[in-house]
Protein backbone atom coordinates (compact mmCIF):
# COMPACT_ATOMS: atom_id res chain seq x y z
CA UNK A 1 0.00 0.00 0.00
CA UNK A 2 1.28 3.55 -0.92
CA UNK A 3 0.10 6.80 0.55
CA UNK A 4 0.36 9.84 -1.80
CA UNK A 5 -0.20 13.26 0.43
CA UNK A 6 -1.70 16.42 -1.12
CA UNK A 7 -1.98 19.63 0.57
CA UNK A 8 -3.85 22.69 -0.49
CA UNK A 9 -4.87 25.84 1.19
CA UNK A 10 -8.02 28.60 0.50
CA UNK A 11 -8.59 31.92 1.56
CA UNK A 12 -12.10 32.76 3.42
CA UNK A 13 -13.54 36.36 4.49
CA UNK A 14 -15.19 34.60 7.10
CA UNK A 15 -13.69 33.87 10.80
CA UNK A 16 -12.40 30.54 11.67
CA UNK A 17 -14.68 29.51 14.67
CA UNK A 18 -18.14 30.49 12.14
CA UNK A 19 -16.24 29.21 9.44
CA UNK A 20 -16.08 25.78 11.40
CA UNK A 21 -19.68 25.68 12.73
CA UNK A 22 -20.80 26.22 9.23
CA UNK A 23 -18.09 23.32 7.40
CA UNK A 24 -18.08 21.43 9.79
CA UNK A 25 -20.20 21.23 12.67
CA UNK A 26 -23.55 21.77 10.83
CA UNK A 27 -22.68 20.46 7.64
CA UNK A 28 -24.70 17.53 7.41
CA UNK A 29 -27.50 20.15 7.32
CA UNK A 30 -26.49 23.22 5.71
CA UNK A 31 -25.23 21.51 2.47
CA UNK A 32 -28.18 19.87 1.07
CA UNK A 33 -29.91 23.39 1.75
CA UNK A 34 -27.72 25.16 -0.46
CA UNK A 35 -26.20 22.15 -2.77
CA UNK A 36 -28.52 19.77 -2.99
CA UNK A 37 -27.05 19.36 -6.80
CA UNK A 38 -23.89 18.14 -5.34
CA UNK A 39 -25.14 16.72 -2.05
CA UNK A 40 -28.99 15.41 -1.58
CA UNK A 41 -28.27 14.22 1.77
CA UNK A 42 -26.31 12.91 5.11
CA UNK A 43 -27.29 10.54 6.90
CA UNK A 44 -25.47 8.38 10.60
CA UNK A 45 -25.21 5.28 9.73
CA UNK A 46 -23.25 4.64 12.95
CA UNK A 47 -22.38 6.64 16.57
CA UNK A 48 -23.65 9.72 17.45
CA UNK A 49 -21.70 12.26 15.17
CA UNK A 50 -17.92 12.25 17.35
CA UNK A 51 -15.22 10.50 16.51
CA UNK A 52 -15.46 6.78 15.04
CA UNK A 53 -19.13 8.11 13.17
CA UNK A 54 -19.69 6.57 9.75
CA UNK A 55 -21.91 8.97 7.58
CA UNK A 56 -23.92 8.20 4.28
CA UNK A 57 -23.60 10.89 2.13
CA UNK A 58 -25.68 10.50 -1.01
CA UNK A 59 -25.07 12.74 -4.18
CA UNK A 60 -27.21 14.72 -6.18
CA UNK A 61 -28.58 14.66 -9.23
CA UNK A 62 -25.74 16.25 -10.98
CA UNK A 63 -23.24 13.98 -10.05
CA UNK A 64 -21.21 11.51 -11.47
CA UNK A 65 -21.08 9.39 -8.34
CA UNK A 66 -24.27 8.05 -6.19
CA UNK A 67 -22.72 7.86 -2.38
CA UNK A 68 -19.41 7.42 -0.53
CA UNK A 69 -19.39 6.61 3.20
CA UNK A 70 -17.03 8.97 5.56
CA UNK A 71 -15.60 7.81 8.57
CA UNK A 72 -15.03 10.68 11.57
CA UNK A 73 -11.91 10.45 12.59
CA UNK A 74 -11.06 13.66 14.74
CA UNK A 75 -13.04 16.92 15.75
CA UNK A 76 -11.16 19.02 17.59
CA UNK A 77 -13.32 22.49 18.23
CA UNK A 78 -10.97 24.66 20.12
CA UNK A 79 -8.19 24.36 17.75
CA UNK A 80 -10.73 24.25 14.30
CA UNK A 81 -9.34 20.97 13.02
CA UNK A 82 -11.44 18.29 11.54
CA UNK A 83 -10.81 14.90 10.12
CA UNK A 84 -12.22 12.08 8.31
CA UNK A 85 -11.49 9.11 5.41
CA UNK A 86 -13.91 8.36 3.01
CA UNK A 87 -14.32 4.47 2.91
CA UNK A 88 -16.79 3.24 0.55
CA UNK A 89 -18.43 4.13 -1.94
CA UNK A 90 -18.20 4.46 -5.98
CA UNK A 91 -16.22 7.71 -5.55
CA UNK A 92 -13.48 5.69 -4.25
CA UNK A 93 -11.50 3.68 -7.32
CA UNK A 94 -11.11 -0.20 -6.58
CA UNK A 95 -7.10 1.39 -6.58
CA UNK A 96 -8.21 3.27 -3.63
CA UNK A 97 -8.33 1.62 -0.39
CA UNK A 98 -9.67 5.12 1.19
CA UNK A 99 -8.97 8.96 0.78
CA UNK A 100 -8.24 10.74 4.66
CA UNK A 101 -8.48 14.50 4.70
CA UNK A 102 -7.79 16.53 7.56
CA UNK A 103 -9.14 20.50 7.84
CA UNK A 104 -7.51 23.04 9.85
CA UNK A 105 -9.06 26.84 9.81
CA UNK A 106 -5.97 29.69 10.55
CA UNK A 107 -6.97 32.95 11.80
CA UNK A 108 -5.82 35.24 9.31
CA UNK A 109 -6.68 39.06 9.70
CA UNK A 110 -10.34 39.18 9.95
CA UNK A 111 -10.87 35.91 8.29
CA UNK A 112 -9.62 32.54 7.72
CA UNK A 113 -6.87 30.72 6.20
CA UNK A 114 -8.28 26.60 5.23
CA UNK A 115 -5.78 24.44 5.08
CA UNK A 116 -6.72 20.64 4.03
CA UNK A 117 -4.01 18.08 3.83
CA UNK A 118 -5.22 14.80 1.48
CA UNK A 119 -3.87 11.18 1.51
CA UNK A 120 -4.92 8.70 -0.21
CA UNK A 121 -3.78 5.22 0.33
CA UNK A 122 -3.93 3.43 -2.40
CA UNK A 123 -3.96 -0.86 -3.02
CA UNK A 124 -0.32 -1.63 -4.24
CA UNK A 125 1.73 0.29 -6.19
CA UNK A 126 -0.68 2.06 -7.51
CA UNK A 127 -0.14 5.35 -9.35
CA UNK A 128 -3.02 8.15 -9.06
CA UNK A 129 -3.60 10.42 -11.70
CA UNK A 130 -3.02 13.70 -10.80
CA UNK A 131 -5.82 15.17 -13.04
CA UNK A 132 -8.35 13.37 -10.52
CA UNK A 133 -6.50 14.79 -7.64
CA UNK A 134 -7.24 18.04 -9.25
CA UNK A 135 -10.85 17.42 -9.84
CA UNK A 136 -11.59 16.20 -6.41
CA UNK A 137 -9.96 19.67 -5.41
CA UNK A 138 -11.79 21.83 -7.44
CA UNK A 139 -15.15 20.05 -6.56
CA UNK A 140 -14.07 20.61 -3.03
CA UNK A 141 -13.37 24.01 -3.35
CA UNK A 142 -16.68 25.21 -4.89
CA UNK A 143 -18.98 23.43 -1.80
CA UNK A 144 -16.61 25.90 0.13
CA UNK A 145 -17.18 28.68 -1.97
CA UNK A 146 -20.74 28.01 -1.70
CA UNK A 147 -20.89 27.71 2.02
CA UNK A 148 -18.62 31.03 2.36
CA UNK A 149 -20.89 32.91 0.03
CA UNK A 150 -24.08 31.40 2.15
CA UNK A 151 -22.25 32.97 5.32
CA UNK A 152 -21.64 36.76 3.37
CA UNK A 153 -25.37 36.54 2.51
CA UNK A 154 -26.39 35.61 6.14
CA UNK A 155 -24.43 37.59 8.79
CA UNK A 156 -25.87 36.13 11.65
CA UNK A 157 -25.48 32.70 10.46
CA UNK A 158 -23.04 30.80 12.64
CA UNK A 159 -22.70 32.98 15.11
Amino acid sequence: MGVLTYETEYASVIPPARLYNALVLDADNLIPKIAPQAVKTVEILEGDGGVGTIKKVSFGEGSEYSYVKHKVEGIDKDNFVYSYSLIEGDAISDKIQKISYEIKLVASGSGSIIKNISHYHTKGDVEIKEENVKAGKERAHGLFKLIENHLVANPDAYN
